[in-house]
């Protein structure tokens, strides 16, 4: 399956928290492929697909080797996910 039938599948709100969690520094493309199923290389597409040129040379430029985005990259000083005050209710 492809990513853009994967894409068509998923409720605007799935596709919102994806490309959330592709701009969080901490959360790894490993996750996003546990909890949605899609992989590094299908990010980058829907990424490109739906954000403004500008904001995915951005984004492209920010995530491209960094470690904090992939697990077999990170240091075991990195043990969670997200910045505490991320998801504090409103």
């Amino acid at each position: 399956m492809d990513s853009f039938c994967k894409e068509n599948a998923l409720s605007n709100f799935d596709v919102s928290r994806i490309i959330e969690m592709a701009w969080e520094d901490r959360t790894p493309f490993e996750a996003i492929d546990e909890c949605y199923g899609f992989s590094e290389t299908e990010v980058i597409i829907l990424m490109r697909r739906l954000l403004k040129k500008s904001a995915f040379k951005r984004w492209r430029a920010r995530v491209r080797g960094r470690r904090t985005k992939h697990l077999k990259m990170r240091g075991f000083s990195i043990s969670r996910g997200y910045c505490p005050s991320q998801y504090k209710y409103r």
